[in-house]
């Protein structure tokens, strides 16, 4: 088993559910996503709105493995998975009409993980 360099219970369960589920239900994705979350919080992601607005079309499903920061704007409407969120990005995303849910609830809703894009 790989090692995991955090404390937090929380992101410990949802690492040992995506490395799981990534191995049933045969989608690299979610081990890829649960490699970046297992980093220590100082090399974890940090993905500015700016960033994920350059890099998505409207109605696009993305997964953040890390925090999502609110410098930026976002024009059109998405929905972002992330393990953490920013209070002035949540904001920046209920303005937009995008939808901001945990990683974990999109793990339940999309087990494949088909057509999510990764924004590191």
């Amino acid at each position: 088993m790989r090692e995991t360099k955090t404390t937090n219970p929380q992101l410990i369960e949802l690492i040992h559910v995506l490395r799981k589920t990534s191995k049933e239900q045969d989608a690299p994705i979610w081990l890829d996503v649960a490699d970046y979350l297992a980093k220590t919080r100082s090399n974890r992601v940090a993905v500015n709105l700016s960033n994920i607005n350059r890099n998505t079309e409207s109605s696009d499903v993305v997964i953040v493995p890390g925090k999502i920061l609110a410098s930026g704007t976002l024009d059109h409407s998405i929905t972002v998975a992330a393990f953490e969120a920013s209070t002035a990005a949540k904001a920046k995303l209920k303005t937009s009409k995008s939808t901001y849910i945990p990683i974990s609830e999109l793990l339940v809703k999309n087990p494949k993980g088909s057509k999510v894009k990764i924004i590191r």
